[in-house]
């Protein structure tokens, strides 16, 4: 395991920020599966993603105890230090495990590129058990594989400020939490989504179809809403959706 050193998409500032050309060294690994220019994203459950490369690297989201993938990843985040949301025994052949929190005068900064990958964070702030502010408590992970970048939001509890928004640049895809109580409520996620900009969604943290259908009702005057029959989908930068779609993939 290595720890490695840790506003608006119409600004040209932010355009340039994500995606950054880290895919452009020969590649030696190419799955048959996937292109060069494509990006695996699977649901695996919870909050947990298995965000796969053409060169076969394997990133797993909010990796913990209780939901991960069948595969070992090469590179583990971490939001928010909760059960189901991180984990104190990573599998020792993980190479990156990238925690995102930290002390009050110290957050989590991770930024780093690993073959045809870039990881880095944004931190953000969480309710504490007392109903205060427990300062750099989550972090929302950014990736940018094949010119698709994506943002996992993690354990949200606020709105974005335009520092936020500067910090995480264009977003392509956002895995959004939807549960509407242990996160943000969902208003303050419309608002997210809003300034965030991102062509298309994916929900996660769901607990349950009636939670899941109370927030895809109010998503739908923003999003055109679809279903997928799998728990994955394949993308290239030119098929991201054109209009603002919510994807809602089978877990596992």
């Amino acid at each position: 395991m290595v720890a490695p050193s840790a506003v608006a998409a119409q600004n040209p500032a932010t355009e340039e920020r994500c995606p950054r050309l880290v895919a452009e060294v020969p590649s030696r690994i190419i799955r048959a599966s996937l292109k060069r220019e494509e990006v695996r994203i699977t649901f695996i459950g919870h909050s947990t993603f298995l965000i796969e490369s053409a060169k076969g690297v394997r990133i797993a989201t909010d990796y913990n105890d209780y939901v991960r993938p069948r595969e070992i990843p090469d590179i583990a985040t971490m939001n928010r230090a909760h059960s189901t949301h991180y984990t104190n025994n990573p599998d020792p052949g993980i190479k990156y495990v990238l925690k995102g929190w930290g002390a009050p005068d110290e957050p989590a900064r991770h930024d780093f590129s690993y073959e045809d990958v870039w990881v880095r964070n944004v931190v953000t702030n969480i309710r504490d058990w007392a109903g205060g502010t427990s300062l750099h408590g989550n972090s929302i992970f950014v990736f940018e594989i094949a010119g698709v970048c994506i943002a996992h939001l993690g354990h949200l509890h606020h709105t974005l400020t335009p520092q936020h928004i500067d910090e995480l640049g264009r977003i392509d895809v956002v895995l959004v939490p939807v549960d509407g109580t242990f996160t943000l409520n969902t208003e303050g996620m419309v608002e997210v989504l809003k300034q965030i900009q991102a062509p298309l969604a994916i929900p996660m943290h769901i607990f349950g179809e009636h939670t899941l259908h109370q927030f895809l009702a109010t998503m739908g005057s923003i999003y055109e809403i679809e279903r997928s029959p799998s728990a994955s989908i394949e993308l290239t930068r030119d098929s991201v959706p054109k209009k603002p779609t919510m994807l809602v993939l089978q877990g596992r």
